[in-house]
């Protein structure tokens, strides 16, 4: 399948628990199949252990053509291709390679949540957890304005950026 000249990445809605199910089935399918996983300490009761576990839970990503989506669609796990208005949705290139750069670097990273600036936010953890603000800008940290609109006036502060969600 990774023959096609329309072969573009895709998103892949899976399963709870299933992303490595679903990489493994399209990998014995032919079908180019990338699931990003980070290695964390899981704790049983007896012992720790590191596991891989995936970047993106719930989603896998395959490259193959859109018009040859239904040995996709049947693998086991698969709920569905991510789409919009109806059609798969293709991820371009360029973010499935820069993941792939960002895994083989020796660099510390942590999963966020992709919320616009602007965006009103509510923190949930650490010492402002449950303040709502606006997300001014987020680079490791996110800036938050919380302000008292009525009168015009603002603070801003740094907090985590994996501490905060969309209101």
């Amino acid at each position: 399948m990774t023959g096609y000249s329309d072969a573009r990445w895709f998103a892949i809605w899976t399963r709870s628990r299933h992303e490595q199910v679903v990489e493994a089935e399209l990998l014995k399918k032919r079908i180019d199949a990338f699931l990003p996983t980070v290695t964390r300490w899981s704790r049983w009761k007896d012992r720790k252990k590191k596991i891989a576990m995936p970047l993106f839970p719930g989603y896998c990503f395959a490259r193959f053509d859109p018009r040859e989506s239904l040995p996709v669609l049947k693998t086991i796990g698969v709920v569905s291709i991510v789409s919009s208005a109806g059609q798969p949705a293709s991820i371009p290139d360029h973010e499935i390679t820069g993941i792939r750069q960002l895994l083989a670097s020796e660099l510390a990273f942590d999963p966020c949540p992709l919320i616009p600036e602007g965006t009103l936010v509510e923190v949930t953890h650490g010492p402002l957890r449950g303040v709502i603000g606006r997300l001014l800008k987020k680079r490791e940290n996110a800036r938050l304005i919380i302000s008292v609109e009525m009168i015009g006036k603002a603070v801003s502060v740094e907090v985590d950026a994996a501490g905060v969600k969309a209101y």
